[in-house]
């Protein structure tokens, strides 16, 4: 056969494979049998961009790949293969290469591949850079009444140094003065006590926080308590990396042959949508869930066909995820009499150490040592996570105190839906179990049981009931049984009723009925009926909320029992930088009138601001001296800059972003300005800085004319002498400049050649003075250039 016949026969065997939709290899007829063609190629792998370049080897009409390109593709049994091998001989692949753009097209099983799982909608978030600015802040919080047997004054002040370092110190006390008798017979008396003084240092980086001063011990266990010392307390800190995810969250796994998007569904809400790459995937929801749910992932491929799949979880926040841990080490002095003395501490040191371990997302360990003055408490637990069963926990822990044992136990489970709840729990201590807590006051109970049981239906409302079992040492056992129901009328109204019993003494018994109705208006009325110890109230209330962050409210109440009437009248104001609240009150025979204020006074920035009391952390804006203009905190407008351009923001989340602008528009014309928009990220208790760059400039508006009178064209290229910017010219010859002194030089780039003008600065009262028109001669700029006589131009 000839070689023309035997192209013509190979170009048809080539057809035909491109009409039955078969592999194919383009231009294999242009190479001879045997011979190789090193080819390199640009890959598209199951209809993705790989955006790799990679070597292929083009024989007898087929495509072969060396060993490196597979490992590329990530093919699997690549490394003890053949050295190169055909791509249509691998199980369930299909080729498609294009010659004239020299781009190949792989389908390719994800069983002969080996690729890494895409994680998306990971809510880990990397950890922000806070700041703090020096300043100090006083919070303070007044109270009087004056009534006919007493009166007294108290007033609560926290100060708080901050921004000098890492650390914050605070410290907060109490003034109380008092008098008895009628008409204040016995003369005031007063004391003042210090409560908590403290300093404390944040470490993001690694969650840590490190108290002294005033601290408490413990906090993280259930089945442990808590006693207030003066020392040192190092431990976690959950809060300083509040994007991170501590506690395990449902992950839903799959794989996707070709680009794919994917939509999350969390109880029949969307709470994710985003692009899946080829291959397997891990999908992890949101961290604000917790009990039983359902998810439903909803996957559209790149050609329109739709799967969905449906995935129950459970969530509890009782869990730590794999690997976190969560821990504190304090050792101190116990606090004693706290609220009454101000330097009331123990005589031995104690110290304490709790520790929470994820081994993984169903199992989290737990770790308890105490001891001093001769107390050893060691104890240890566990949660575990029963899948959507719910929640099982059990600690063990001993003591040892002057040669005196004990030991506790406890046990719990939870479990809950949308519709239902359990929680069961129990603990009881045996022989003389003691911790620290017991040296300094009552000791632990040695039995302490409770029931909890909970449904909610959209028609019936909320019910729960519930049992409690307690006994202290020395002491018979107390059982109580509840009964709550709760139940919303629409938008107008609400229903509970509540009945609580004790099942060790008939007489004691309390029921209660109430009603809340919407008046409108931000209006309520609220009325009740009690029942207790075979004695009845009754009263009614009715009361006005504030429109908003600013503005006044009130409340009305009368009630009778069988002591008699009693009666309240009260009235508050909220604005800016102030809380104000009086009342007066009636009990029975007696009567007094009560008045209160709180807020807090801001020393940091340059100014001295007052505003209500501020719990955390806030900020102070800075608009480098510019009065007047409107701040906004998350598109919310929350103020204006005073007239030293500044503005104290406060209600701001600590070690989060709070985005917040200027609104540019009210500023003057003769103003530059930098960023409109920051984030601001405050520590904890402390304000950070924030400063939008506002410059005055001296500004005008240009006319510039040619020889003729005409403004100067549109569009005509200026630039100011001795300055690195450049502008044009606008219509009817009129040019925006901003000045560095009190005059300035133009020169002005027409078609016809450059000119320039002159002129000062004028002094008026005015933000941007219109000057000119200034003639701008070309002619006579070039007769001047060229040494011949002309008009000197202004």
């Amino acid at each position: 056969m000839s070689t023309f016949s035997s192209t013509i026969l190979r170009s048809a065997e080539l057809i035909m494979l491109l009409g039955l939709g078969m592999p194919a290899i383009a231009a294999a007829a242009t190479v001879p049998a045997g011979e190789a063609t090193p080819l390199y190629l640009e890959v598209t792998l199951n209809h993705q961009e790989t955006g790799q370049v990679l070597p292929f080897v083009l024989r007898d009409g087929r495509l072969f790949a060396p060993r490196s390109t597979l490992q590329e593709l990530h093919f699997v049994d690549v490394e003890a293969g053949p050295p190169e091998r055909a791509l249509e001989d691998i199980p369930g692949v299909v080729v498609r290469y294009q010659a004239s753009t020299q781009q190949l097209e792989l389908e390719v099983p994800l069983a002969q591949l080996r690729l890494d799982t895409t994680v998306v909608n990971a809510n880990e978030r990397g950890r922000l850079h806070a700041s703090s600015a020096p300043g100090v802040l006083l919070n303070y919080d007044l109270y009087a009444n004056h009534g006919d047997a007493s009166s007294n004054a108290t007033a609560y002040a926290e100060l708080r140094a901050f921004g000098l370092g890492a650390g914050v110190f605070s410290n907060s006390a109490v003034t109380r003065a008092y008098r008895t008798g009628s008409g204040g017979d016995d003369g005031w008396r007063g004391d003042t006590v210090r409560l908590d003084s403290r300093a404390r240092w944040s470490f993001p980086d690694s969650m840590l926080s490190v108290t002294a001063g005033d601290t408490e011990t413990g906090g993280i266990l259930p089945w442990t308590r808590n006693v207030r010392v003066g020392g040192v307390r190092l431990g976690r800190n959950f809060a300083l990396q509040p994007y991170r995810v501590v506690t395990p969250l449902p992950t839903f796994l799959g794989e996707v042959t070709v680009p794919s998007d994917v939509d999350l569904y969390i109880n029949g809400m969307k709470q994710y949508s985003g692009e899946l790459p080829v291959g397997p995937f891990q999908l992890s929801s949101l961290p604000n869930i917790n009990g039983i749910g359902n998810a439903q992932m909803v996957i559209t491929d790149a050609f329109g066909a739709v799967r969905s799949v449906e995935l129950p979880f459970y969530v509890t926040q009782a869990l730590l995820a794999s690997g976190m841990s969560d821990w504190s080490v304090t050792a101190g002095l116990v606090r004693e009499d706290y609220g009454l003395q101000s330097f009331s501490y123990g005589n031995t040191r104690v110290a304490a150490a709790d520790l929470r371990y994820g081994v993984n997302d169903a199992l989290t360990l737990e770790g308890h040592a105490e001891g001093g003055d001769g107390l050893a408490n060691v104890g240890g637990g566990a949660v575990w996570g029963l899948g959507r069963a719910g929640v099982v926990s059990a600690s063990h822990a001993r003591s040892e105190w002057h040669s005196q044992t004990g030991s506790q136990n406890a046990l719990a489970y939870s479990w809950n839906s949308t519709s239902f709840n359990v929680a069961l729990s129990s603990q009881r201590s045996r022989g003389e179990y003691r911790d620290i807590a017991s040296a300094y006051g009552q000791g632990p109970a040695t039995a302490n049981d409770r029931i909890l049981l909970g449904w909610s239906s959209p028609r019936l409302g909320s019910f729960s009931t519930g049992y409690l079992r307690v006994q202290y040492r020395g002491n018979p056992a107390q059982r109580y049984a509840s009964v709550y129901w709760n139940r919303r009328m629409g938008t107008c109204c609400s229903l509970n009723l509540g009945i609580n019993h004790n099942l060790d003494q008939s007489s004691d018994r309390t029921a209660y009925l109430g009603v809340s109705i919407n008046l409108g208006d931000r209006r309520n009325f609220n009325g009740s009926v009690q029942r207790a110890r075979g004695t009845s109230n009754v009263g009614v209330e009715v009361n006005q909320n504030r429109p908003g962050d600013i503005g006044t409210d009130w409340r009305a109440r009368v009630g009778h029992d069988n002591g008699g009437t009693t009666g309240l009248a009260e009235a508050g104001w909220q604005g800016a930088n102030l809380r104000l609240n009086g009342g007066i009150a009636r009990m029975y025979d007696s009567s007094y009138g009560y008045a209160g204020a709180s807020g807090s006074l801001v020393a940091m920035g340059g100014g001295l601001f007052a505003a209500r009391s501020i719990p955390d952390a806030f900020a102070v804006v800075s608009t480098d001296g510019i009065a007047e203009v409107p701040v906004k905190l998350e598109n919310r407008s929350i103020g204006t800059t005073n007239r030293k351009g500044l503005l104290l923001v406060t209600s701001l989340n600590a070690w989060q972003e709070n985005r917040m602008a200027i609104d540019p528009m009210t500023l003057p014309a003769n103003t530059r300005l930098g960023e409109v928009e920051m984030i601001a990220v405050p520590t904890d208790r402390a304000g950070t800085l924030v400063r939008f760059p506002v410059t005055p400039v001296r500004s005008a508006v240009v006319v510039l004319h040619d020889a003729n009178g005409a403004p100067i064209a549109s569009g005509t290229g200026v630039q100011v002498v001795g300055q690195a910017s450049s502008t044009f010219v606008g219509y009817d010859g009129e040019v925006y400049v901003e000045l560095e002194g009190m005059g300035a030089e133009l020169k002005v780039h027409t078609e016809g050649g450059t000119c320039s003008v002159r002129f000062d600065y004028p002094n008026l009262d005015v933000a941007m003075p219109r000057i000119g028109p200034l003639a701008c001669d070309v002619a006579a700029r070039r007769k001047q250039r060229d040494g011949q006589p002309g008009e000197r131009l202004p």
